[in-house]
């Protein structure tokens, strides 16, 4: 659904909420998300696979504002989660634990003991040592714990090589030739019942060609699992599906998506699970920020805004591209090739390079396609305090987390004796 309504004298709303109100109300930078976006691609998903027995779970790490997801576990979201914290979060919000499996390469001791002892859904296990560690715990504590390996295919997800996971070289998963024989020690060991296998090649991808290739994979996999006597009920195929951030780009739909799952497991019956987080939250939210100064130089023109590498670090990091747009549109002037900064002291410090803008001193402007891993990676950088978190929903907007204040960046902080 399309996020932004620009309502002429109102400018930019989101829904039916001007963000100029939201700014003059909790101030800037802010994030600002639709309900009705999240709401709109959890049932996108959901009616995609149909009467198909599935589990869509929420990748937490994508944007976890405990709002967020309360919202998602009340319409039945699962959630796919990376560490304690998120686990934490999730049961906060009221997820069943019968819908939460743990990812992730490190996974602590103190963490795998929490799961164990909230009984989650299952841990995608991701190397020969944490799962003798897993086997080790469970059994420890009288448990049963559900494991899937998440089996790195090799595939190229052809994506930024920070957000690729699923290549030989990645950290993530064990080797696609060896996790036969890692299922066939896990189904010696205590503590473990072998459920399913995971698999995730990475985010932002753009084509279902990496999809359907990393799919023919497992299914090679489980195919040879099950001619070795161990049964699989489920296939968790990860995330990794693409959103728009530029006009020219042209990301498969979640219906085409999901078809291309479905359609690539033929006829056998076992239950589907993914991970959507990007395309669930990312074209639901706007950063939101103030211009401070207008700086021409003989080179360049820059417009410093109140938002920095610390509340949206992805074009720092990622070379990432955020569309920009002015919230009101200006009355007078000419639009000219500006570069977008914050404040921090970091020439990689931006928002947004060569955009053509008309703008001057106090106009607001709108990140856009900011829900995902925006405020889920900001960070205090230069003491900075992170930014407020609104939610809007129809013409209401609630603040779901309140901006940092300088006395909070030094309040876990002693002097020495």
């Amino acid at each position: 659904m399309n996020l932004l309504i620009d309502d002429g004298n109102l400018g930019l709303c989101v829904e039916q909420h001007p963000l100029s109100a939201i700014a003059e109300r909790f101030g800037t930078p802010c994030y600002v998300y639709s309900k009705a976006a999240i709401v709109d691609a959890f049932e996108q998903y959901r009616n995609a696979f149909g009467d198909r027995d599935h589990l869509i779970l929420y990748a937490v790490k994508a944007n976890s504002n405990i709002a967020i997801l309360k919202l998602l576990a009340d319409m039945g979201s699962g959630f796919d989660i990376v560490s304690g914290g998120e686990l934490a979060r999730v049961l906060a919000a009221g997820a069943a634990p019968s819908k939460i499996v743990f990812s992730g390469v490190g996974k602590s001791v103190s963490e795998i003991q929490r799961a164990l002892e909230v009984g989650i859904h299952c841990f995608n296990v991701e190397s020969a040592p944490e799962l003798e560690r897993l086997s080790q715990l469970a059994h420890a504590a009288g448990k049963t714990a559900n494991i899937s390996l998440r089996v790195n295919p090799d595939v190229d997800a052809k994506t930024h090589p920070y957000i690729s996971t699923g290549l030989r070289q990645d950290k993530f998963g064990v080797p696609h030739e060896s996790a036969l024989d890692l299922y066939r020690r896990a189904r010696e060991l205590p503590g473990l019942r072998i459920t399913g296998i995971d698999c995730h090649i990475g985010s932002q991808l753009t084509q279902t060609a990496p999809f359907a290739a990393a799919l023919a994979r497992v299914l090679a996999l489980a195919d040879a699992m099950r001619a070795d006597g161990i049964e699989i009920e489920h296939l968790d195929l990860g995330g990794g599906l693409g959103i728009r951030y530029q006009a020219e780009e042209h990301p498969p739909s979640i219906a085409d998506y999901v078809r291309t799952l479905v359609g690539g497991m033929g006829n056998r019956a076992c239950r589907i699970m993914v991970e959507p987080g990007r395309s669930m939250v990312g074209n639901a939210g706007v950063l939101l920020t103030r211009v401070e100064y207008v700086k021409p130089t003989p080179d360049r023109c820059f417009v410093i805004v109140d938002a920095a590498m610390n509340d949206l670090v992805r074009p720092a990091l990622y070379d990432a591209w955020h569309d920009i747009r002015p919230v009101m549109r200006a009355t007078a002037g000419e639009e000219r090739l500006c570069q977008v900064v914050g404040p921090v002291c970091e020439s990689g410090d931006f928002i947004g390079r060569d955009r053509m803008l008309n703008v001057a001193a106090s106009d607001l402007l709108a990140v856009m396609s900011a829900g995902a891993y925006g405020m889920s990676m900001s960070s205090n950088y230069n003491s900075r305090p992170r930014a407020a978190e609104v939610m809007v929903d129809g013409d209401r907007a609630h603040l779901i987390r309140e901006r940092e204040t300088i006395d909070d960046l030094f309040a876990h902080e002693s002097f020495l004796p």
